[in-house]
């Protein structure tokens, strides 16, 4: 998948647990690991919100962009 989610990354530098994280989002730990592991389809900007206010952080913090690599 081309879109990468980096809230491990913004956990680590905040110092927060995944459990504190989803209590203050307001989402359980499991859709938060769906979240994490980049499995999830979606996400809405409600909850792409509270992770920005929770982790005191930008969308751009949390979701990147790479271009897949085509093989020939």
């Amino acid at each position: 998948m081309a879109i990468i989610v980096n809230i491990d990354i913004m956990l680590a530098r905040r110092k927060m647990s995944s459990g504190e994280l989803a209590a203050k989002v307001g989402i359980t730990p499991a859709n938060l690991s769906i979240l994490k592991t980049g499995k999830a389809r979606a996400i809405r900007f409600t909850t792409l919100e509270a992770l920005c206010r929770a982790l005191d952080c930008q969308p751009g913090d949390i979701l990147e962009y790479r271009a897949e690599s085509s093989e020939e």
